[in-house]
Protein backbone atom coordinates (compact mmCIF):
# COMPACT_ATOMS: atom_id res chain seq x y z
CA UNK A 1 0.00 0.00 0.00
CA UNK A 2 1.12 3.28 -0.74
CA UNK A 3 1.97 5.76 2.07
CA UNK A 4 3.42 9.75 1.93
CA UNK A 5 7.07 10.17 3.06
CA UNK A 6 6.86 10.72 6.80
CA UNK A 7 9.09 12.43 8.88
CA UNK A 8 7.48 13.10 12.16
CA UNK A 9 7.29 11.66 15.48
CA UNK A 10 3.98 10.79 17.57
CA UNK A 11 1.52 13.96 17.13
CA UNK A 12 0.28 15.89 19.92
CA UNK A 13 -3.47 15.32 20.14
CA UNK A 14 -5.85 17.55 19.91
CA UNK A 15 -7.73 18.45 22.76
CA UNK A 16 -12.06 19.44 23.49
CA UNK A 17 -12.28 22.99 24.52
CA UNK A 18 -14.12 22.64 27.90
CA UNK A 19 -16.52 25.70 26.84
CA UNK A 20 -19.97 24.81 25.96
CA UNK A 21 -20.09 26.73 22.92
CA UNK A 22 -17.16 25.20 21.55
CA UNK A 23 -19.23 21.70 22.42
CA UNK A 24 -21.97 22.95 20.57
CA UNK A 25 -19.79 23.91 17.34
CA UNK A 26 -20.53 21.31 14.85
CA UNK A 27 -16.36 21.67 14.03
CA UNK A 28 -14.48 19.86 15.93
CA UNK A 29 -11.94 22.45 18.24
CA UNK A 30 -8.47 23.61 17.56
CA UNK A 31 -5.71 24.14 19.77
CA UNK A 32 -2.83 26.35 19.30
CA UNK A 33 0.75 24.99 19.78
CA UNK A 34 -0.40 21.55 18.99
CA UNK A 35 0.91 19.30 16.38
CA UNK A 36 -0.98 19.59 13.28
CA UNK A 37 0.42 16.20 12.71
CA UNK A 38 -1.91 13.19 12.80
CA UNK A 39 -0.81 9.40 12.00
CA UNK A 40 -3.72 8.24 9.98
CA UNK A 41 -6.74 10.06 8.11
CA UNK A 42 -8.99 7.24 10.90
CA UNK A 43 -7.50 9.39 13.91
CA UNK A 44 -8.04 12.76 11.92
CA UNK A 45 -11.86 12.27 10.96
CA UNK A 46 -12.48 10.56 14.34
CA UNK A 47 -14.13 13.70 16.27
CA UNK A 48 -16.03 14.89 12.93
CA UNK A 49 -19.69 15.15 13.82
CA UNK A 50 -22.69 14.17 12.12
CA UNK A 51 -24.36 17.92 10.66
CA UNK A 52 -21.26 19.07 9.75
CA UNK A 53 -20.92 21.05 6.25
CA UNK A 54 -17.76 19.57 4.72
CA UNK A 55 -15.69 21.37 1.49
CA UNK A 56 -14.31 18.42 -0.39
CA UNK A 57 -12.03 19.82 -2.45
CA UNK A 58 -11.02 18.09 -5.78
CA UNK A 59 -11.88 17.89 -9.47
CA UNK A 60 -13.69 14.85 -10.66
CA UNK A 61 -10.67 12.98 -9.17
CA UNK A 62 -8.10 15.41 -9.26
CA UNK A 63 -6.91 16.26 -6.04
CA UNK A 64 -9.38 15.01 -4.05
CA UNK A 65 -8.35 13.46 -0.81
CA UNK A 66 -9.48 9.67 -1.22
CA UNK A 67 -7.98 8.73 2.01
CA UNK A 68 -9.70 11.08 4.37
CA UNK A 69 -13.05 10.10 2.32
CA UNK A 70 -12.46 6.56 3.28
CA UNK A 71 -11.88 7.03 6.50
CA UNK A 72 -15.24 9.04 7.27
CA UNK A 73 -16.57 5.76 5.02
CA UNK A 74 -15.51 3.86 7.46
CA UNK A 75 -17.88 5.57 10.41
CA UNK A 76 -21.05 4.93 8.98
CA UNK A 77 -23.90 7.05 8.97
CA UNK A 78 -24.65 6.07 12.68
CA UNK A 79 -21.77 7.37 13.77
CA UNK A 80 -21.20 10.18 10.84
CA UNK A 81 -24.25 11.03 9.10
CA UNK A 82 -26.82 13.65 7.63
CA UNK A 83 -23.85 15.86 6.46
CA UNK A 84 -24.05 18.74 3.81
CA UNK A 85 -21.31 18.35 1.64
CA UNK A 86 -19.58 21.25 -0.34
CA UNK A 87 -18.15 19.69 -3.91
CA UNK A 88 -17.84 20.77 -7.77
CA UNK A 89 -19.01 16.81 -8.00
CA UNK A 90 -20.17 14.39 -5.86
CA UNK A 91 -18.13 11.76 -7.00
CA UNK A 92 -18.06 10.18 -10.40
CA UNK A 93 -20.33 7.16 -12.51
CA UNK A 94 -17.35 4.48 -11.59
CA UNK A 95 -17.60 5.18 -8.04
CA UNK A 96 -14.49 7.46 -7.27
CA UNK A 97 -14.50 10.55 -4.87
CA UNK A 98 -17.54 11.25 -2.57
CA UNK A 99 -19.12 8.05 -4.05
CA UNK A 100 -18.63 5.51 -1.16
CA UNK A 101 -19.74 8.21 1.59
CA UNK A 102 -23.10 8.75 -0.94
CA UNK A 103 -23.53 5.60 -1.34
CA UNK A 104 -23.58 4.61 2.43
CA UNK A 105 -26.60 7.66 3.15
CA UNK A 106 -24.00 9.68 4.93
CA UNK A 107 -24.71 12.83 2.74
CA UNK A 108 -28.22 14.06 2.71
CA UNK A 109 -27.23 17.44 1.07
CA UNK A 110 -24.97 18.39 -1.48
CA UNK A 111 -23.78 21.62 -2.83
CA UNK A 112 -21.89 21.14 -6.58
CA UNK A 113 -21.88 22.37 -10.11
CA UNK A 114 -21.92 19.39 -11.86
CA UNK A 115 -23.11 15.44 -11.81
CA UNK A 116 -21.95 14.83 -15.11
CA UNK A 117 -23.01 11.14 -15.80
CA UNK A 118 -23.20 10.10 -11.78
CA UNK A 119 -26.23 8.09 -12.31
CA UNK A 120 -26.27 6.67 -8.66
CA UNK A 121 -26.38 10.44 -7.01
CA UNK A 122 -28.66 11.45 -9.78
CA UNK A 123 -30.85 8.68 -8.35
CA UNK A 124 -30.86 9.87 -5.01
CA UNK A 125 -31.78 12.89 -6.11
CA UNK A 126 -34.81 11.99 -8.21
CA UNK A 127 -35.83 9.69 -5.49
CA UNK A 128 -35.34 12.65 -2.55
CA UNK A 129 -32.65 10.77 -0.68
CA UNK A 130 -30.15 13.48 -1.73
CA UNK A 131 -30.84 17.43 -1.98
CA UNK A 132 -29.04 19.39 -4.46
CA UNK A 133 -28.36 23.35 -4.43
CA UNK A 134 -27.20 23.11 -7.86
CA UNK A 135 -24.70 26.04 -8.11
CA UNK A 136 -22.06 27.24 -11.00
CA UNK A 137 -19.35 26.43 -10.65
CA UNK A 138 -17.33 29.92 -10.45
CA UNK A 139 -20.25 30.99 -7.66
CA UNK A 140 -19.11 28.36 -5.50
CA UNK A 141 -15.31 29.17 -5.98
CA UNK A 142 -15.94 32.65 -5.48
CA UNK A 143 -18.89 32.16 -2.31
CA UNK A 144 -15.50 29.99 -0.68
CA UNK A 145 -13.39 32.44 -1.37
CA UNK A 146 -15.53 35.13 0.51
CA UNK A 147 -16.27 32.78 3.19
CA UNK A 148 -12.22 33.17 3.82
CA UNK A 149 -12.04 36.85 3.58
CA UNK A 150 -14.73 37.34 6.00
CA UNK A 151 -17.14 38.87 3.06
CA UNK A 152 -20.84 38.20 3.97
CA UNK A 153 -22.21 38.77 0.38
CA UNK A 154 -20.83 39.58 -3.04
CA UNK A 155 -22.70 40.43 -6.25
CA UNK A 156 -22.52 38.52 -9.54
CA UNK A 157 -23.92 38.53 -12.93
CA UNK A 158 -23.51 35.02 -13.32
CA UNK A 159 -27.02 33.07 -13.32
CA UNK A 160 -29.15 36.92 -14.12
CA UNK A 161 -32.36 36.17 -16.22
CA UNK A 162 -32.50 32.01 -15.22
CA UNK A 163 -34.11 29.99 -12.81
CA UNK A 164 -31.12 30.10 -10.82
CA UNK A 165 -32.02 33.60 -10.17
CA UNK A 166 -35.51 32.94 -9.37
CA UNK A 167 -34.80 30.09 -7.48
CA UNK A 168 -36.99 27.59 -9.54
CA UNK A 169 -33.83 24.80 -9.55
CA UNK A 170 -35.54 22.33 -7.39
CA UNK A 171 -33.33 21.60 -4.69
CA UNK A 172 -35.26 18.17 -3.36
CA UNK A 173 -37.88 15.82 -5.13
CA UNK A 174 -39.67 13.03 -4.46
CA UNK A 175 -42.42 11.01 -6.65
CA UNK A 176 -45.32 12.51 -6.75
CA UNK A 177 -47.35 9.43 -5.49
CA UNK A 178 -44.61 7.03 -4.76
CA UNK A 179 -44.60 4.94 -8.08
CA UNK A 180 -45.15 7.37 -10.63
CA UNK A 181 -42.72 8.32 -12.95
CA UNK A 182 -43.76 12.36 -12.34
CA UNK A 183 -41.59 14.16 -9.20
CA UNK A 184 -42.91 16.66 -7.13
CA UNK A 185 -41.04 19.53 -6.03
CA UNK A 186 -40.70 19.33 -2.18
CA UNK A 187 -37.63 22.06 -2.09
CA UNK A 188 -36.92 24.78 -4.43
CA UNK A 189 -33.95 27.12 -4.39
CA UNK A 190 -33.43 30.28 -2.60
CA UNK A 191 -34.44 33.72 -4.97
CA UNK A 192 -31.86 35.78 -5.18
CA UNK A 193 -31.89 39.48 -4.30
CA UNK A 194 -30.62 41.21 -7.49
CA UNK A 195 -29.38 44.98 -7.74
CA UNK A 196 -28.71 47.45 -11.02
CA UNK A 197 -25.04 48.43 -11.09
CA UNK A 198 -24.14 50.92 -14.67
CA UNK A 199 -27.46 49.62 -16.15
CA UNK A 200 -26.47 45.59 -15.45
CA UNK A 201 -28.54 43.39 -13.15
CA UNK A 202 -26.40 41.14 -10.65
CA UNK A 203 -27.33 38.71 -8.66
CA UNK A 204 -26.29 38.91 -4.83
CA UNK A 205 -24.78 35.37 -3.19
CA UNK A 206 -24.26 34.84 0.08
CA UNK A 207 -20.20 33.78 1.47
CA UNK A 208 -20.42 29.79 1.33
CA UNK A 209 -18.53 28.74 4.74
CA UNK A 210 -17.71 24.72 6.39
CA UNK A 211 -16.88 23.34 9.30
CA UNK A 212 -14.61 20.91 7.90
CA UNK A 213 -12.22 20.92 4.81
CA UNK A 214 -10.63 17.61 2.95
CA UNK A 215 -7.73 18.37 0.58
CA UNK A 216 -5.01 16.49 -1.01
CA UNK A 217 -1.67 18.02 -1.27
CA UNK A 218 2.13 16.86 -3.14
CA UNK A 219 3.86 18.37 -0.48
CA UNK A 220 2.96 19.73 3.17
CA UNK A 221 5.62 20.74 6.17
CA UNK A 222 5.20 20.60 9.67
CA UNK A 223 3.50 23.58 9.99
CA UNK A 224 0.73 22.65 7.26
CA UNK A 225 2.08 25.02 4.33
CA UNK A 226 1.03 23.21 1.29
CA UNK A 227 2.60 22.91 -2.42
CA UNK A 228 0.27 21.16 -5.20
CA UNK A 229 0.69 19.86 -8.18
CA UNK A 230 -1.07 21.81 -11.49
CA UNK A 231 -4.72 21.35 -11.43
CA UNK A 232 -4.82 19.28 -8.03
CA UNK A 233 -4.78 23.00 -6.57
CA UNK A 234 -8.72 24.04 -7.85
CA UNK A 235 -10.75 23.91 -4.54
CA UNK A 236 -8.42 22.55 -2.38
CA UNK A 237 -6.60 26.42 -1.55
CA UNK A 238 -9.74 28.24 -1.16
CA UNK A 239 -11.63 25.63 0.48
CA UNK A 240 -9.28 25.26 3.14
CA UNK A 241 -9.76 29.19 3.69
CA UNK A 242 -13.31 29.03 4.51
CA UNK A 243 -13.12 26.27 6.47
CA UNK A 244 -13.05 26.74 10.44
CA UNK A 245 -11.03 23.49 10.25
CA UNK A 246 -8.69 22.51 7.45
CA UNK A 247 -7.43 18.31 6.90
CA UNK A 248 -4.58 17.92 4.18
CA UNK A 249 -3.39 14.69 3.49
CA UNK A 250 -0.40 14.57 1.86
CA UNK A 251 1.34 12.76 -0.73
CA UNK A 252 5.01 13.97 1.22
CA UNK A 253 5.57 15.16 4.61
CA UNK A 254 8.69 17.50 4.86
CA UNK A 255 10.31 18.94 7.62
CA UNK A 256 10.01 22.92 7.99
CA UNK A 257 11.76 24.69 6.28
CA UNK A 258 12.08 22.13 3.00
CA UNK A 259 9.70 24.38 0.80
CA UNK A 260 10.98 27.02 -0.55
CA UNK A 261 8.23 30.37 0.13
CA UNK A 262 8.14 30.94 -3.08
CA UNK A 263 6.65 27.44 -3.77
CA UNK A 264 3.87 27.85 -1.05
CA UNK A 265 0.70 27.91 -2.54
CA UNK A 266 -1.34 27.86 0.98
CA UNK A 267 0.24 29.10 4.23
CA UNK A 268 0.01 26.60 7.02
CA UNK A 269 -2.40 29.49 8.79
CA UNK A 270 -5.16 27.72 7.05
CA UNK A 271 -4.21 24.10 7.84
CA UNK A 272 -4.76 22.30 11.56
CA UNK A 273 -4.79 18.46 10.74
CA UNK A 274 -1.90 17.02 8.12
CA UNK A 275 -2.13 12.81 7.63
CA UNK A 276 0.03 10.82 5.35
CA UNK A 277 -1.75 9.94 1.94
CA UNK A 278 -2.73 5.68 2.02
CA UNK A 279 -4.31 5.71 -1.89
CA UNK A 280 -2.85 5.80 -5.27
CA UNK A 281 -4.02 8.88 -7.61
CA UNK A 282 -6.51 7.75 -10.11
CA UNK A 283 -7.25 9.22 -13.64
CA UNK A 284 -11.16 9.33 -14.69
CA UNK A 285 -10.62 9.63 -18.25
CA UNK A 286 -7.21 8.98 -19.91
CA UNK A 287 -6.99 10.62 -22.68
CA UNK A 288 -3.92 10.14 -25.60
CA UNK A 289 -2.58 11.83 -28.41
CA UNK A 290 -4.06 10.27 -31.57
CA UNK A 291 -0.87 8.39 -33.45
CA UNK A 292 0.25 10.28 -36.89
CA UNK A 293 -1.54 8.23 -39.33
CA UNK A 294 -4.67 7.98 -37.56
CA UNK A 295 -6.34 10.90 -39.73
CA UNK A 296 -6.68 8.64 -42.35
CA UNK A 297 -9.03 6.44 -41.01
CA UNK A 298 -12.44 6.44 -42.69
CA UNK A 299 -14.58 8.32 -40.40
CA UNK A 300 -18.03 8.14 -39.56
CA UNK A 301 -21.15 11.14 -40.87
CA UNK A 302 -20.96 12.24 -37.04
CA UNK A 303 -17.31 13.24 -36.60
CA UNK A 304 -17.34 14.33 -40.30
CA UNK A 305 -20.27 16.91 -38.87
CA UNK A 306 -18.06 17.35 -35.85
CA UNK A 307 -14.81 18.37 -37.74
CA UNK A 308 -16.97 20.81 -40.17
CA UNK A 309 -17.95 22.50 -37.11
CA UNK A 310 -14.63 22.56 -35.60
CA UNK A 311 -12.81 24.26 -38.22
CA UNK A 312 -15.40 26.99 -38.77
CA UNK A 313 -14.92 27.69 -35.00
CA UNK A 314 -11.17 27.73 -35.60
CA UNK A 315 -11.74 30.77 -37.62
CA UNK A 316 -13.21 32.27 -34.32
CA UNK A 317 -9.67 31.79 -32.59
CA UNK A 318 -7.19 35.07 -33.70
CA UNK A 319 -3.31 35.19 -33.17
CA UNK A 320 -3.18 35.83 -29.24
CA UNK A 321 -6.39 35.24 -28.05
CA UNK A 322 -7.15 34.03 -24.36
CA UNK A 323 -10.19 31.35 -24.89
CA UNK A 324 -11.92 29.09 -23.45
CA UNK A 325 -12.95 25.79 -25.00
CA UNK A 326 -16.40 23.49 -23.94
CA UNK A 327 -16.09 19.98 -23.69
CA UNK A 328 -17.40 18.49 -26.68
CA UNK A 329 -16.88 19.63 -30.46
CA UNK A 330 -15.11 22.84 -29.44
CA UNK A 331 -11.90 21.12 -28.01
CA UNK A 332 -11.45 20.31 -31.76
CA UNK A 333 -11.26 23.60 -32.95
CA UNK A 334 -7.38 24.14 -32.13
CA UNK A 335 -6.25 21.41 -34.14
CA UNK A 336 -7.60 23.23 -37.33
CA UNK A 337 -5.66 26.43 -36.42
CA UNK A 338 -3.07 27.58 -39.18
CA UNK A 339 0.40 26.88 -38.18
CA UNK A 340 0.75 30.81 -37.82
CA UNK A 341 -2.04 31.27 -35.03
CA UNK A 342 -1.42 30.53 -32.23
CA UNK A 343 -4.40 31.12 -28.72
CA UNK A 344 -3.74 30.35 -25.07
CA UNK A 345 -6.72 27.85 -24.50
CA UNK A 346 -7.93 28.08 -20.65
CA UNK A 347 -9.57 25.79 -18.59
CA UNK A 348 -11.86 26.86 -16.43
CA UNK A 349 -10.43 23.41 -13.72
CA UNK A 350 -7.36 25.86 -13.28
CA UNK A 351 -5.14 26.36 -16.50
CA UNK A 352 -3.96 28.20 -19.12
CA UNK A 353 -2.14 27.66 -21.60
CA UNK A 354 -3.74 23.53 -22.23
CA UNK A 355 -1.67 21.93 -24.67
CA UNK A 356 -2.56 18.90 -26.73
CA UNK A 357 -3.54 15.48 -25.19
CA UNK A 358 -0.41 13.38 -23.60
CA UNK A 359 1.33 10.54 -24.90
CA UNK A 360 1.49 7.69 -22.69
CA UNK A 361 4.59 8.57 -20.98
CA UNK A 362 3.36 12.33 -20.48
CA UNK A 363 0.53 11.29 -18.78
CA UNK A 364 0.01 13.06 -15.11
CA UNK A 365 -3.25 12.14 -12.82
CA UNK A 366 -2.58 15.89 -11.65
CA UNK A 367 -3.13 17.70 -15.46
CA UNK A 368 -6.60 17.22 -16.45
CA UNK A 369 -8.95 19.90 -18.27
CA UNK A 370 -12.55 20.38 -17.77
CA UNK A 371 -14.06 17.69 -19.28
CA UNK A 372 -11.49 15.58 -16.44
CA UNK A 373 -9.43 14.48 -19.78
CA UNK A 374 -5.73 14.31 -19.35
CA UNK A 375 -3.87 16.86 -21.18
CA UNK A 376 -0.26 18.48 -21.16
CA UNK A 377 0.41 22.29 -20.68
CA UNK A 378 2.32 24.27 -22.96
CA UNK A 379 5.48 26.33 -22.25
CA UNK A 380 4.42 29.46 -20.46
CA UNK A 381 1.49 27.96 -19.16
CA UNK A 382 0.23 29.05 -16.10
CA UNK A 383 -1.95 26.62 -13.57
CA UNK A 384 -4.19 27.73 -10.43
CA UNK A 385 -6.75 27.95 -8.16
CA UNK A 386 -10.66 27.97 -8.92
CA UNK A 387 -10.78 31.79 -7.91
CA UNK A 388 -8.40 32.71 -10.05
CA UNK A 389 -9.64 30.95 -12.80
CA UNK A 390 -13.60 32.36 -12.58
CA UNK A 391 -12.09 35.77 -12.25
CA UNK A 392 -10.27 35.40 -15.34
CA UNK A 393 -13.88 34.30 -16.98
CA UNK A 394 -16.07 36.33 -14.88
CA UNK A 395 -13.90 39.15 -15.48
CA UNK A 396 -14.07 39.52 -19.26
CA UNK A 397 -10.39 38.66 -19.70
CA UNK A 398 -11.62 35.97 -22.18
CA UNK A 399 -11.55 36.72 -25.70
CA UNK A 400 -13.92 34.07 -26.81
CA UNK A 401 -15.82 31.22 -25.30
CA UNK A 402 -17.47 28.06 -27.33
CA UNK A 403 -20.12 25.82 -25.35
CA UNK A 404 -22.13 23.54 -27.02
CA UNK A 405 -25.89 23.75 -26.88
CA UNK A 406 -29.28 22.55 -26.02
CA UNK A 407 -31.30 24.85 -27.99
CA UNK A 408 -30.47 28.61 -28.70
CA UNK A 409 -32.93 31.23 -29.16
CA UNK A 410 -32.92 34.38 -31.70
CA UNK A 411 -32.32 36.96 -29.19
CA UNK A 412 -28.85 34.63 -28.13
CA UNK A 413 -30.30 33.03 -25.01
CA UNK A 414 -28.63 29.74 -24.21
CA UNK A 415 -29.79 26.69 -22.33
CA UNK A 416 -27.33 23.62 -22.56
CA UNK A 417 -27.51 22.57 -18.72
CA UNK A 418 -30.38 20.59 -18.31
CA UNK A 419 -33.93 18.76 -19.66
CA UNK A 420 -36.36 19.03 -16.50
CA UNK A 421 -37.20 15.50 -15.47
CA UNK A 422 -35.02 13.93 -18.36
CA UNK A 423 -31.42 15.36 -17.85
CA UNK A 424 -30.14 16.52 -14.75
CA UNK A 425 -26.00 17.28 -15.52
CA UNK A 426 -25.55 20.38 -14.25
CA UNK A 427 -24.30 23.64 -15.14
CA UNK A 428 -20.36 23.37 -14.31
CA UNK A 429 -18.62 26.56 -15.27
CA UNK A 430 -21.38 27.37 -18.40
CA UNK A 431 -23.48 30.03 -16.47
CA UNK A 432 -20.31 31.95 -15.58
CA UNK A 433 -18.53 31.45 -19.23
CA UNK A 434 -21.32 33.39 -20.46
CA UNK A 435 -21.97 35.87 -17.54
CA UNK A 436 -20.04 38.74 -19.55
CA UNK A 437 -20.72 38.53 -23.14
CA UNK A 438 -19.82 42.13 -23.72
CA UNK A 439 -16.49 41.17 -23.22
CA UNK A 440 -16.16 37.34 -24.21
CA UNK A 441 -17.90 36.71 -26.91
CA UNK A 442 -20.13 33.75 -27.16
CA UNK A 443 -20.10 31.40 -29.67
CA UNK A 444 -22.41 28.28 -29.76
CA UNK A 445 -21.05 25.45 -31.78
CA UNK A 446 -23.90 22.47 -32.10
CA UNK A 447 -25.66 20.35 -34.55
CA UNK A 448 -28.02 22.16 -36.34
CA UNK A 449 -30.64 19.47 -35.25
CA UNK A 450 -31.46 17.35 -32.22
CA UNK A 451 -31.36 14.01 -32.28
CA UNK A 452 -34.99 13.74 -32.54
CA UNK A 453 -35.02 15.81 -35.58
CA UNK A 454 -36.16 18.64 -33.63
CA UNK A 455 -34.65 22.29 -34.12
CA UNK A 456 -32.03 23.44 -31.50
CA UNK A 457 -32.29 26.67 -33.04
CA UNK A 458 -35.56 28.33 -32.09
CA UNK A 459 -37.75 31.77 -31.27
CA UNK A 460 -37.34 30.91 -27.88
CA UNK A 461 -36.01 28.12 -25.47
CA UNK A 462 -38.09 26.19 -24.01
CA UNK A 463 -35.54 24.32 -21.82
CA UNK A 464 -33.88 26.08 -18.67
CA UNK A 465 -31.59 28.98 -19.99
CA UNK A 466 -27.98 28.73 -18.90
CA UNK A 467 -27.91 32.96 -19.97
CA UNK A 468 -30.14 35.21 -21.52
CA UNK A 469 -29.03 37.13 -24.98
CA UNK A 470 -25.46 36.01 -24.19
CA UNK A 471 -24.75 34.63 -27.63
CA UNK A 472 -23.24 36.44 -31.08
CA UNK A 473 -22.42 33.61 -33.38
CA UNK A 474 -24.26 30.21 -33.99
CA UNK A 475 -22.00 27.57 -35.80
CA UNK A 476 -23.75 24.67 -36.63
CA UNK A 477 -22.75 21.95 -39.36
CA UNK A 478 -25.00 23.43 -41.69
CA UNK A 479 -24.76 27.45 -41.25
CA UNK A 480 -23.40 30.15 -39.37
CA UNK A 481 -25.64 32.46 -37.78
CA UNK A 482 -24.88 35.78 -36.34
CA UNK A 483 -26.71 37.17 -33.51
CA UNK A 484 -28.47 40.72 -32.81
CA UNK A 485 -27.95 40.18 -28.58
CA UNK A 486 -29.27 44.16 -28.31
CA UNK A 487 -32.60 44.16 -30.28
CA UNK A 488 -32.71 40.27 -31.21
CA UNK A 489 -33.04 38.61 -34.70
CA UNK A 490 -30.76 35.85 -36.79
CA UNK A 491 -28.93 37.04 -39.89
CA UNK A 492 -27.89 33.50 -42.00
CA UNK A 493 -23.78 34.63 -43.17
CA UNK A 494 -23.00 31.22 -44.24
CA UNK A 495 -23.84 27.90 -45.67
CA UNK A 496 -21.78 24.79 -45.86
CA UNK A 497 -21.34 23.20 -49.15
CA UNK A 498 -24.76 21.42 -50.35
CA UNK A 499 -26.82 23.36 -48.42
CA UNK A 500 -29.41 25.73 -49.56
CA UNK A 501 -31.30 28.57 -47.93
CA UNK A 502 -34.64 26.13 -47.80
CA UNK A 503 -32.72 23.55 -46.10
CA UNK A 504 -32.45 25.84 -43.17
CA UNK A 505 -35.37 27.31 -43.46
CA UNK A 506 -37.19 23.73 -42.49
CA UNK A 507 -34.15 22.89 -39.68
CA UNK A 508 -34.90 25.97 -38.06
CA UNK A 509 -37.11 27.20 -35.32
CA UNK A 510 -36.38 30.60 -35.76
CA UNK A 511 -36.69 33.37 -38.64
CA UNK A 512 -34.24 35.27 -39.89
CA UNK A 513 -32.44 37.38 -41.92
CA UNK A 514 -30.35 36.02 -44.82
CA UNK A 515 -26.91 38.27 -45.63
CA UNK A 516 -26.72 40.23 -48.94
CA UNK A 517 -23.99 38.11 -49.31
CA UNK A 518 -23.61 34.24 -48.40
CA UNK A 519 -20.25 32.99 -47.98
CA UNK A 520 -19.13 29.23 -48.08
CA UNK A 521 -18.83 27.96 -44.84
CA UNK A 522 -15.21 25.95 -44.66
Amino acid sequence: MPTARYLHSTPTRYEYAANSSAKRDAAPPIVRGASKIFKSADEAVADLKSGSTILSAGFGVCGTADSLIAAMKKRGPEQLGNLTVVSNNGGTATGGGLSPMVEAGQISRFIMSFLGNNKALEKKYMSGEVAIELTPQGTIAERLRAAGAGIPAFFTPTGVNTLLQTGDIPVRLAPADGNSKELKVLERGKTRETREFNGKTYNMETALPGDVAILRAWKVDEAGNCQFRYTSKAFGVIMAKAAKVTIVEADNIVKVGEIHPDQIHLPGIYVDRIVPTTTEKTIEIVKLREEAGSEGEKKSASALRRERIAKRVAKELKNGYYVNLGVGIPTLAPSFLSPDVKVWIQSENGLLGMGPYPTEDQLDPDLINAGKETVTINPGGATFDSAESFAMIRGGHIDVSVLGALQVSANGDLANFMIPGKLFKGMGGAMDLVGNPDRTKIVVATDHVAKDGSAKIVEECELPLTGARVVSTIITDLCVFEVDRVNGGLTLTELAPGVDVEEIKSKTGAKFKVADEIKSME
